[in-house]
């Protein structure tokens, strides 16, 4: 404290000097190296404070995500977390997780539901803006809290770009979120807000200022390991300003995209090309000059029919494509209408060929109170949890069929559905007694489409992570994920764990349905054949249907996920564990996953789904599988693909 105070009665260059930041000959303020942090070697944090000595325990408040709150601490680096290498902390963006988004028909539907491909033409994508209570709450540890309860986003394959924002000068999103986005490929944003003209003022008093500005946000990235910037100016802008407000603009965009791996600036519609805070709600020539330095420009969500009519016009004078300009759309229901009728004002959007922004989808959450829910015990509450995930799934659930949905393609896949806490932790069906949680950076691989009337994540039994999915469709079968699974050599093993409770008949069935096409279809007809994996008696294949037999000889050493058994059978708790594997006699690729379960008439079994792994194994590890169960499936040569016109 007598050190801040001191520090108050030295010049802004003495107090930059002693926080590692520069000066030039004149004194003005001068960006420190932008390379040095982010490639520094954590061997040399022996040299500077101790940090994180128990990781497990850990509180230490450089671990925490904290924002900037002025030109001072932007330009000098100050932040607590400058000396850790959040390399160690943070994993970075995969983008080979994902591949290029469809459009679904019946999302939620597994069985002969069509899905069309995004193309240059039809394009739209999503930037979602996280602006929930301020923000920096729970979420701003990297290590656990216990708020289990807590906000969590789990719906990553339609989202292009995942803004955090707060209303501090920049934001820099906590390693959580970056965490949980990175594993589903999604780029992350900060904020770079001004909401008080005089940092802006010091930001474009010379071409310099713009520079050592850029650097210091270019070298946040780096540091911190996110993508990018939403830039916000909330202030009238002095026109004598206005040149280098337009350069900041530019080579922020500029650096960003050079310096930065997939590194993206949008701009927020608030400024005009006179400097006048003043909201167009439509790209207009007002603001177009933006749009023409960023990668996109976010509409503020005040906007009309007429609004997107001459936004269609700018854009096409612009000779640009309509799915830079993202429409706002506020889930609070500000100016247009939001929560459970949001689906109206995106019809709109999507019908006008334009991608979207939404604000705030933390309302499923917040909203809660007016219900009566405590959203604020600081340990979790069983009954916010299960109303928060139900709402939001419900919400998503309905805006979808606007939305496309990106496949996962990376193989070996594995997910347990852990969405980032729990009331405890699970290994194999077994529980450990440790503590609730709160980390997004344990949130593993989700869904590809909402749950919603499907099944629901349940905290009360995992096989591993710290939930399962218990089902609540009895009736037909559903998709989970959308995949772009490429099988080259023909070879696929699928593994589940999966229990039933309470049920000890063998009229209880638990099924995980495959939706298998050949590498190089016919666009012109629908070929598919479903494998249907499940404990039975023998093995069928029939058009477009295949029903597999389950291994149970122990499996290759390496070819099975970590938190797996090598052999089938049963785990604690009542988990089952099976492995089905099968060999074609051509590649073939993995669309669809999904379940479908039976249970007699009146039965309240309930049917758990812990954990999920696909991979495509080598013809060596088929080999060496010793097993009377694994099947070899000629459905090139028996021509078992299902063949109809597509759209029927």
């Amino acid at each position: 404290m007598e050190q801040a105070q001191a520090n108050e009665h030295l010049t802004l260059g003495e107090q930059l000097k002693g926080q590692g930041g520069n000066t030039d000959n004149a004194g003005n303020l001068v960006a420190a190296e932008a390379e040095e942090p982010a490639n520094e070697s954590w061997k040399n944090a022996s040299q500077r404070s101790i940090i994180c000595q128990e990781e497990s325990i850990c509180e230490c408040p450089q671990l925490e995500a904290e924002a900037i709150k002025d030109n001072r601490q932007l330009l000098g680096f100050q932040v607590r977390s400058r000396n850790i290498d959040w390399r160690r902390f943070v994993q970075p963006l995969d983008t080979s997780v994902r591949s290029e988004a469809v459009y679904l028909g019946r999302q939620a539907d597994l069985l002969y539901s069509p899905r069309r491909p995004v193309t240059e033409e039809n394009r739209r994508e999503l930037l979602v803006c996280h602006d929930m209570m301020g923000n920096y709450l729970e979420d701003r540890h990297f290590h656990s809290s216990e708020k289990y309860d807590d906000y969590r986003f789990q719906h990553w394959s339609a989202v292009d770009y995942f803004c955090y924002f707060s209303h501090n000068y920049v934001t820099i999103p906590p390693s959580g979120w970056l965490n949980a986005a990175h594993r589903h490929g999604v780029p992350v944003l900060g904020t770079f807000i001004v909401e008080a003209p005089g940092p802006l003022d010091e930001v474009l008093a010379s071409e310099e200022s713009v520079s050592r500005t850029v650097a210091a946000l270019t070298r946040l990235c780096l540091h911190f390991g996110f993508e990018g910037w939403l830039v916000n100016v909330e202030v009238t802008v002095p026109q004598r300003n206005m040149p280098n407000l337009y350069r900041f603009v530019r080579e922020l965009t500029s650096n960003t995209e050079s310096r930065v791996p997939h590194g993206r600036v949008f701009w927020y519609d608030s400024v005009t090309e006179s400097g006048d805070l003043n909201w167009q709600n439509e790209l207009n020539a007002r603001n177009a000059e933006f749009f023409r330095r960023s990668h996109g420009t976010l509409i503020n969500y005040a906007w009309s029919d007429q609004h997107l009519d001459r936004s269609a016009r700018q854009v096409e004078q612009e000779g640009s494509q309509r799915r830079r300009v993202f429409m706002g759309l506020d889930v609070f229901g500000r100016s247009r209408k939001g929560g459970f009728h949001t689906m109206e004002s995106m019809d709109k959007i999507a019908g006008m060929g334009f991608s979207a922004g939404i604000f705030a989808p933390g309302w499923s959450f917040e909203t809660l109170r007016t219900y009566g829910y405590n959203i604020k015990n600081s340990r979790g509450d069983e009954q916010t949890n299960s109303a928060f995930l139900a709402r939001n799934e419900a919400w998503w659930a309905r805006i979808w069929p606007a939305l496309a949905t990106h496949p996962y393609r990376s193989l070996p896949f594995y997910t347990d559905f852990c969405v980032g806490s729990g009331r405890r932790s699970y290994d194999c069906g077994a529980s450990d007694s440790g503590r609730s949680f709160f980390n997004l950076s344990r949130q593993s691989l989700q869904p590809s489409v909402p749950l919603d009337k499907n099944a629901v994540h349940d905290f009360e039994t995992a096989f591993s992570g710290s939930c399962s999915l218990l089902v609540a469709n009895y009736e037909r079968a559903f998709r989970l994920f959308v995949t772009d699974f490429t099988l080259t050599r023909g070879v696929l093993l699928l593994g589940y764990a999966y229990k039933f409770g309470g049920a000890g008949s063998e009229d209880h069935v638990f099924e995980m349905v495959v939706r298998v096409t050949p590498l190089r279809r016919n666009d012109r007809l629908k070929e598919e054949l479903y494998l249907v994996c499940r404990e039975h008696n023998g093995w069928t294949l029939a058009p477009h249907r295949c029903v597999l037999y389950p291994v149970e000889e122990p499996l290759p050493p390496g070819i099975v996920h970590a938190k797996l058994p090598q052999q089938a059978g049963r785990q604690g708790e009542g988990w089952h564990v099976r492995y089905f594997l099968a060999k074609f006699d051509g590649p073939v690729r993995v669309e669809d996953i999904g379940v479908m379960c039976h249970r007699p008439p009146g039965s309240k079994a309930e049917a758990h789904l812990g954990a999920v792994f696909v991979e495509g194994p080598t013809l060596e590890d088929w080999a060496a599988t010793r097993s009377q169960r694994k099947e070899e499936v000629d459905v090139y040569r028996q021509n078992m693909w299902k063949r109809s016109p597509v759209g029927n």
